[in-house]
């Protein structure tokens, strides 16, 4: 009876999986119509966008482990049964998340302009200018980021996902909204792309921390373990956080240095791949999509102690991922000719375009399942640390010398920096797949 409790019926995982997917194929729209929308606003303003979201993306990455490591501990705790410990792990991880937030905005507003000096070195003056206006009204939302990230970890933990889909769906009205308004109707150039942000970032912020607080969900949170320090929880939750956090910040850094590499190249693989790296991410949304789903399943039935059902899961929705991950990356890679006649590049361009798209669909079905989705599973039984430095390692020696190797010293170019990153994964993937078979992960103790 016990065992039965802790299964997910295909009914429940189909209302976890769809959810997240429109979710993130949602943002990932938006995104390009934010990019369209500010083009309208000045090369500077694009500019400024650009390079600072590259800088943007490392806090994203940080609130994002942070409630990575909240969604494993409340899911171990609802598997157990223990929706009060649950509850006040949510409350923890939303009381630390808002500081650690606040910190950061605020060291962030003392010293902007010296970072983007630092990061960027010396760039136009309108552009600079661009660039301090938005990463200042950036920094003003990290508080609503990291508090919406601590909300969503505790919808997605007890398996409503469908909540943080809808909010995501308003936000991104209000988003885009506001930048046509911004941009077209008060000109107001770089800010006129930045508050939208931030109002929408609120706005999401603030909705989920009410929907958290009632009491009919299973798990919410309380006002007096919000304002309560909680060793025992928060160590648990930075715990797991810690090595993603350190993991997702070494992956960053070697995109920034294999951006520096692609630089290198002629114009047009350069254009080639900037044009592929934004079809490759519409093509990994069904593998990305399904990362939280292991999380919640697998972290629920290690917290209620059932090793064969959580085994049972690895394998169903490794399953479900390979064929989701297959259809998906399909789809996108013959539709690709058809996004070709969107951009006025030449036809060898082009063709180099779909050759990019090409290796990139193929291992991200067959390879990235395992060496993406399967790993959050292995992170929410506790395993973190050596799928920490699996990907690490695996991340320098492979995806960057590989690539430097490959793409400059073999004058394979952008190919050559395809290969290197399929070759992260599928040698991830062996490895992760192998540690799952070993059943390890099943020794590790999260509560």
């Amino acid at each position: 009876m016990e065992q039965k409790e802790t299964l997910f019926s295909i009914k429940s995982l189909k209302e976890m999986i769809i959810p997240l997917f429109l979710e993130q194929l949602l943002v990932m729209l938006v995104g390009m119509a934010d990019t369209l929308i500010v083009s309208y606003a000045g090369e500077a303003a694009v500019s400024g966008v650009s390079l600072v979201n590259q800088f943007n993306t490392i806090f994203i990455y940080l609130f994002t482990a942070l409630a990575s490591g909240g969604a494993v501990v409340s899911s171990q705790y609802i598997g157990r049964k223990a929706d009060d410990d649950a509850g006040k792990s949510s409350s923890q991880l939303l009381s630390f998340s808002a500081i650690f937030s606040i910190l950061i905005t605020v060291l962030i507003l003392i010293g902007n302009k010296r970072i983007i000096f630092w990061m960027f070195g010396k760039v136009e003056d309108s552009v600079m200018q661009a660039c301090v206006t938005y990463l200042r009204i950036s920094a003003y939302s990290y508080p609503a980021l990291a508090v919406y990230n601590a909300g969503a970890a505790l919808f997605r933990s007890i398996g409503k996902t469908s909540v943080t889909m809808y909010l995501s769906v308003i936000s991104n009205i209000i988003n885009v909204i506001g930048n046509l308004i911004g941009v077209f109707i008060f000109h107001a150039g770089i800010a006129g792309v930045a508050y939208p942000s931030l109002v929408a970032r609120g706005f999401s912020a603030v909705m989920i921390t009410v929907l958290c607080f009632q009491r009919k969900n299973e798990v919410f949170y309380h006002f007096k373990w919000i304002v309560r320090w909680n060793g025992e929880h928060m160590r648990q939750i930075l715990k797991i956080a810690i090595p993603n956090g350190m993991e997702n910040g070494v992956f960053q850094l070697v995109k920034v240095a294999l951006s520096s590499i692609v630089a290198l190249f002629g114009t047009y693989q350069i254009a080639a791949n900037g044009v592929a790296q934004s079809i490759w991410s519409l093509a990994a949304l069904a593998g990305v999509a399904m990362g939280p789903v292991f999380i919640t399943v697998i972290g629920q039935c290690m917290g209620n102690g059932d090793t064969k059902a959580a085994d049972d899961y690895f394998k169903k929705l490794a399953r479900i991922t390979i064929l989701l991950s297959s259809a998906w990356n399909l789809l996108i890679f013959l539709l690709t000719p058809f996004f070709m006649k969107f951009y006025a590049l030449q036809p060898e361009t082009k063709r180099l375009v779909i050759w990019l798209v090409l290796i990139h669909n193929v291992f991200n079905a067959a390879a990235y399942p395992f060496s993406g989705a399967l790993s959050n599973g292995l992170r929410a039984a506790g395993d973190v640390k050596f799928t920490m430095y699996v990907s690490v390692i695996s991340t320098i020696a492979v995806r960057l010398l590989l690539s430097w190797l490959l793409g400059i010293v073999l004058k394979m170019g952008v190919i050559g920096i395809a290969i290197a990153m399929v070759c992260d994964w599928s040698i991830r993937a062996v490895i992760f797949f192998w540690r799952q078979k070993s059943g390890k992960w099943k020794t590790f103790q999260v509560i």
